[in-house]
């Protein structure tokens, strides 16, 4: 659950707070679990919706990727020491990936934790976040697009 916290938010303390706030919804509000799924994904579901409350009050801003312009300094290009890495290393490519998907600007990584993480498709991410289907698949493919770059994959 804190996994979840920390991929939609992106600020451990953030991340904290919103999963204790869930907890203490979930046992608050135990009365009202139905049994019409199970425990964990009921609790699963009140985590997700913290988080994003958090990152609502944040205001984030959907922004478009022209917009979003960053230097390469920015993202840290790798040195020659870590070219020579043996990057077939699975835990450095992991570590890699998730420093990148946490460059993401929120909207993007929002986006793309609810899909490929938690399995939410567009439709249930649009009514989650309060943006259309179309505004989700178009956030998970700029920020796809924005991850290959960030990775440096061809």
């Amino acid at each position: 659950m804190f996994n979840i916290c920390m991929r939609i938010l992106n600020h451990m303390g953030e991340a904290e707070d919103a999963l204790q706030e869930a907890f203490v919804d979930a046992f608050t509000n135990l009365h009202q679990f139905r049994q019409q799924s199970t425990f964990g994904a009921w609790l699963k579901q009140i985590v997700v919706n913290k988080a994003i409350n958090q990152v609502r009050s944040r205001k984030v801003k959907w922004i478009e990727i022209e917009e979003w312009q960053e230097s390469e300094q920015e993202y840290g290009v790798p040195s020659e020491e870590q070219k020579l890495w043996n990057e077939d290393d699975t835990s450095y490519e992991v570590e890699r990936i998730r420093n990148a998907v946490m460059k993401l600007p929120d909207g993007y990584r929002v986006v793309l934790s609810l899909y490929l993480f938690e399995g939410y498709d567009h439709e249930e991410i649009g009514e989650v976040l309060g943006i259309s289907e179309t505004t989700s698949r178009t956030q998970y493919m700029r920020g796809k697009r924005k991850l290959t770059e960030i990775i440096g994959v061809r």
